[in-house]
């Protein structure tokens, strides 16, 4: 494994304006901290600190940090992007000791195509992308590969199922779904009898019946009334 080498300056300087100019010169802010040591405010090339995050290793990269002259080892903790240009904006640094194991997030790649995929039209869900391992700085996998040319519909690969480096201790749980293949879901669609069908009228409430049958009634009480007052009056019968 060839070592990764970075050169670093120290800035003394850590006003806003100071590090827009270290911005402007084409180099990075960071700061390195760690391993019982005090922070370390310094600055990194722009390309060669690309070329690190570019490379097989990725993020889990250990790297050699040259400071003044002095060699630390260091991985990379955090780093700030722009959000639209996505250039690095500020870097952190971990120093480390190459004798302590550590924790590490490692990511999951998937590779090969799945004959449940190609042949039998199921769905690929990647459900896991990074796991957490333990173990030296030297020994970090830059990535662990999950092999899914075997995989058929609702089968899944585990966590028990990784292939993982010698030396590295895997901290998920052992049951943990990775990746599976799902069956994908039927929709129904409507048949066109059930769709052209128009939709039927809704009865007339009950109220309303009420208020029309009442309001006849009425009507017609109403009529016999002006039939009783136009009649003229019968003559008493005389005794």
């Amino acid at each position: 494994m060839d070592e990764i080498v970075l050169q670093a300056e120290k800035r003394t300087k850590t006003t806003k304006g100071a590090v827009n100019q270290i911005r402007q010169a084409g180099r990075v802010p960071g700061v390195a901290y760690g391993d019982n040591e005090a922070p370390v405010a310094l600055s990194i090339d722009e390309r060669a600190l690309q070329s690190v995050l570019k490379s097989e290793r990725g993020r889990n990269a250990l790297i050699t940090l040259q400071i003044d002259g002095t060699s630390h080892p260091v991985l990379l903790k955090e780093l700030q992007r722009d959000p639209i240009s996505r250039t690095p904006r500020h870097v952190d640094f971990h120093r480390v000791s190459l004798k302590k194991k550590i924790e590490a997030a490692v990511p999951v790649h998937v590779k090969g195509d799945a004959p449940g995929v190609k042949l039998s039209g199921g769905i690929l869900e990647h459900v896991v992308r990074d796991v957490r391992v333990r173990c030296l700085p030297t020994d970090i996998p830059a990535a662990i590969d999950v092999d899914v040319s075997q995989l058929q519909i609702n089968q899944a690969i585990k966590t028990t199922d990784l292939v993982i480096p010698q030396g590295v201790e895997l901290l998920a749980e052992p049951d943990l779904v990775i990746v599976h293949v799902v069956a994908p879901t039927a929709i129904e669609e409507p048949t066109p009898a059930a769709a052209g069908a128009a939709p039927t009228a809704a009865a007339e409430p009950e109220v309303i019946k009420k208020g029309k049958v009442e309001e006849g009634a009425e009507g017609a009480a109403a009529t016999g009334d002006k039939k009783a007052a136009a009649a003229p009056a019968k003559p008493e019968a005389k005794k």
